[in-house]
């Protein structure tokens, strides 16, 4: 192979590794918007995942357990997000900006109690299959987001309640049961993104390991215009980005700082000039009350 064609599958590898956490967030994030639930958490809900997963399998020694307990985390963290938002009417951003400062700062103290370092988790042997295993569900998890949302009666009722809830519950849907389920769905592929982080991409868990990555999803999320396809191209983009900029790193005379904040700067640029010509989900972070108009 020349060193041109050697370059483009190794930057191909590392973007789709890359954007592996991005697609699953994203994902998951358009489930719960597309019900009209505004998921800020998505960062919380990747640390709860990659923290657990983490430290169970520096416990238990299977990466399996991990992953099965990663999900959990992910789960009850979207649990909580969804009894705010939905049965208490909570502030949908505040909520989920409030998930976020909880697991930047549980993952330290229980990490302390457990393992007596504050930084990180035990390192981990490499999963033999689970790296592989979550590229593939973020792959597929586009289309089939696709079909499940277009060609589904569940997707059908799912954007109802996101768009005219009052019309949705007047044909006899739930639209609470709806959104705690369009949450609880978020909860457990943000998790496994952070998951994959974890156990999968890095082999142990560090403090604030997801480095924006749940905040870069909703970008994502936002450029693709709640569209499952569009949001997977604009990941694969936003880890195209990513992933030159580590080559760029010690390849180029510019220091390293100012190389790593290029995706940040993109995700900025990109927002800018994008979210102005975005269509949200017309019900989108407005609580939905029985009866009312």
């Amino acid at each position: 192979m020349s060193d041109a064609t050697l370059l483009i599958v190794s930057l191909f590898g590392s973007t789709l590794r890359l954007s592996t956490p991005l697609i699953l967030a994203a994902l998951g994030g358009l489930y719960a918007e597309r019900s009209g639930v505004i998921n800020m958490a998505l960062e919380g809900m990747m640390l709860a995942g990659a923290f657990t997963s983490a430290a169970v399998t520096a416990l238990t020694g299977s990466p399996w357990l991990g992953l099965l307990s990663g999900l959990a985390a992910g789960l009850l963290l979207a649990a909580l997000h969804a009894f705010c938002c939905i049965a208490c009417r909570a502030d949908q951003v505040v909520t989920g900006t409030a998930i976020n400062i909880l697991m930047l700062g549980i993952p330290p103290l229980v990490s302390g109690a457990l393992f007596e370092s504050t930084g990180s988790t035990p390192a981990l042997a490499k999963a033999q299959t689970l790296p592989t295993l979550p590229i593939v569900v973020a792959l597929a998890a586009a289309p089939a987001t696709m079909f499940v949302l277009f060609k589904t009666p569940f997707g059908l009722r799912l954007r109802a309640v996101g768009e005219t809830p009052e019309a949705a519950a007047t044909a006899g849907v739930s639209v609470a049961w709806m959104r705690w389920q369009a949450v609880l769905i978020s909860g457990l592929l943000a998790a496994l993104g952070g998951i994959y982080l974890a156990i999968g991409q890095n082999s142990l868990y560090t403090r604030n390991m997801t480095a924006g990555r749940g905040y870069i999803a909703l970008a994502a999320l936002i450029f693709g215009n709640w569209m499952p396809l569009r949001a997977l191209l604009a990941c694969l983009l936003f880890g195209f980005m990513d992933a030159v900029q580590i080559r760029l790193q010690g390849s180029a005379s510019i220091p390293t700082q100012f190389i790593q904040i290029i995706p940040y700067i993109f995700t900025m640029i990109v927002l800018a000039g994008f979210i102005g010509k975005a269509t949200p989900p017309r019900a989108l972070g407005a609580p939905y009350v029985k009866g009312r108009r």
